[in-house]
């Protein structure tokens, strides 16, 4: 593996991830001020300009060092979210990944689907040896998910950020290659 470069698109049952463009920035701007968004990822620390989304997302087909794909309906190619691998780690064959799915593509599986197909092009395309996530631990829907499809909870860091005026803990979880391949190899010989 030398680098991110490649953006695949990757089809799914409930799911096409394709690389952005440009021209997803109002939908990604849509998406991220959802209130449930804003919830379980983050607040942005600066303003979201419509011109700052677009060069954003204008940028990601080109970026080496990460993979940052659009969660799209395979039927209507509506954009629903993305998925991301990020914070590459060449030596150690690491990432990080997070996701976020707007309100029109949850509790349709889609965010279970969308995560395996990345996981799975990590480890099995870009020879990942671990992926990693943090998550806040109130997120319960996307830890389910996480667990689905094989991340284990690897520690809690406690009270790390001050969430609509509660302390939020954050979840650190991961895989590793070897338990992605035993999940893969037991689910397809059932």
């Amino acid at each position: 593996m030398s680098d991110f470069s490649v953006k695949p698109v990757l089809t799914g049952e409930k799911t096409v991830l394709r690389p952005f463009t440009a021209a997803d920035a109002k939908v990604m701007g849509e998406i991220i001020e959802d209130p449930e968004v804003i919830r379980f990822t983050f607040e942005p620390s600066t303003e979201l300009t419509p011109e700052r989304l677009r060069s954003w997302y204008g940028s990601r087909a080109t970026a080496p060092d990460r993979l940052d794909l659009a969660v799209t309906d395979p039927d209507s190619g509506e954009l629903l979210g993305e998925v991301v691998l990020y914070d590459w780690d060449p030596a150690a064959r690491a990432c990080t990944f997070r996701t976020l799915i707007g309100p029109r593509g949850r509790g349709r599986g889609i965010g279970t689907e969308a995560t395996r197909l990345i996981v799975g092009y990590g480890f099995e395309q870009l020879r990942l040896h671990r992926i990693q996530l943090e998550a806040y631990a109130h997120n319960r829907r996307a830890l389910r998910v996480y667990e689905k499809v094989g991340f284990v909870v690897e520690g809690v860091r406690r009270e790390v950020q001050l969430r609509q005026g509660e302390w939020a803990d954050e979840v650190i979880m991961s895989i590793l290659d070897r338990e992605w391949t035993a999940r893969s190899f037991n689910s397809t010989a059932r």
